[in-house]
């Protein structure tokens, strides 16, 4: 497979685990009331150790599907056909 699509694959995978992890360890519970703000919004949303976290498991879940690939164990070629 090309880098372009193992690009791709890579940023598919970061987004999906990406959404998953975002709605975990968030709390809901405001201190400080702001006028049109969502009263349900985190006041804290920890993204950076969420981005940390996300790339992680993208990473270790990316090394598992290309070494699949790279073996033939999966090969979308002749799943297709």
């Amino acid at each position: 497979m090309s880098l372009t699509g193992l690009a791709i694959i890579y940023i598919i995978i970061w987004w999906i685990v990406f959404f998953a992890i975002l709605p975990i360890d968030v709390e809901r519970k405001k201190m400080i009331k702001i006028d049109g703000e969502d009263p349900g919004s985190p006041e804290n949303p920890r993204i950076l150790k969420k981005f940390i976290y996300c790339t992680g498991i993208t990473t270790f879940l990316f090394i598992i599907i290309f070494l699949l690939m790279k073996f033939e164990y999966l090969n979308l070629r002749n799943i297709i056909t």
